[in-house]
């Protein structure tokens, strides 16, 4: 007697296993295009970041070396227009000029007091473990990944401080906070399919338009006037040329100058007398 045929479902086995519904291909597909567009995002945000630190770092420099003389040339020049309006002050040419130029030497003071106070040491150079574990943080914590507003805000607390960590070459508290976010029990998360596939469409659209922005803030910094002096000093450099120093040299220069305008002046008018 013949062994009884058996029906064979279509969907058994392995098959049975990896069968997934349309919205479920759709998630999946999805998700790997935010995935990529992560990746590309952290690669962004560590650009920027990077570019920001170094911009910071060179301005320290320029302000330690050519702010403090400039301050110095303008805090002069108002002291000299101040006395000049003192010896006539029917001349409102001159009390105008003395005003301006105090106005000058102020912003100058502040200038400098400002870069003193809000910046760190002198020179930013990332390690390379460094800029990893940034990009592992932008990855992971971006507050564009999420479309919940107090998750959003949780998020961009975290990065704020992985930013000063980022500033700071601090790779330990990066890894701390990586720990932290790890850990926390604000990270279990489920949902159905299709909320699932809305959360992760508005997600992709969120990472898109930071990716805009952030080309955009790149764009701005390289062609700001801080990037191009920096790039003007390295490619100085580059040819064995100190630029800042030269800078500094002919600042002192007309820093002496100015100081010995109040003597001369002083001098000349004594020989007139005579």
């Amino acid at each position: 007697m013949p062994a009884k045929s058996q029906l064979v479902h279509p969907h058994t086995g392995a098959e049975l296993a990896t069968f997934r519904s349309p919205e479920e291909e759709e998630l999946a597909g999805k998700r790997v295009e935010l995935e990529q567009l992560q990746s590309e995002l952290a690669d962004l945000e560590l650009e920027l970041a990077t570019l920001r630190s170094e911009l910071i770092a060179f301005e320290r420099r320029y302000m330690d070396v050519a702010g403090r003389r400039y301050a110095e040339l303008d805090r002069l020049e108002a002291r000299i227009a101040e006395s000049t309006a003192r010896r006539d002050p029917k001349d409102q040419s001159a009390r105008k000029e003395a005003e301006s130029a105090r106005a000058r030497a102020r912003e100058s003071a502040e200038a400098l007091g400002s870069a003193d106070q809000e910046r760190p040491a002198a020179d930013f150079k990332p390690s390379e473990e460094l800029k990893s574990l940034y990009r592992q943080a932008a990855r992971e914590l971006h507050p564009d990944l999420t479309t919940d507003e107090q998750e959003r805000r949780r998020r961009e607390k975290a990065m704020a401080e992985v930013n000063r960590a980022y500033e700071e070459c601090d790779a330990a508290r990066i890894r701390q906070i990586l720990d932290e976010w790890r850990s926390s029990p604000e990270q279990v998360h489920g949902d159905d399919t299709a909320a699932q596939l809305v959360r992760v469409i508005r997600e992709i659209a969120q990472v898109r338009k930071r990716l805009v922005a952030i080309k955009g803030e790149i764009e701005e910094l390289g062609q700001g006037e801080l990037s191009r002096l920096k790039r003007q000093i390295e490619e100085a450099a580059a040819r064995g040329q100190d630029l800042l120093t030269e800078i500094a040299e002919k600042l002192d220069a007309r820093i002496a100058e100015t100081r010995a305008r109040p003597k001369q002046a002083s001098k000349a008018g004594e020989a007139h007398e005579r």
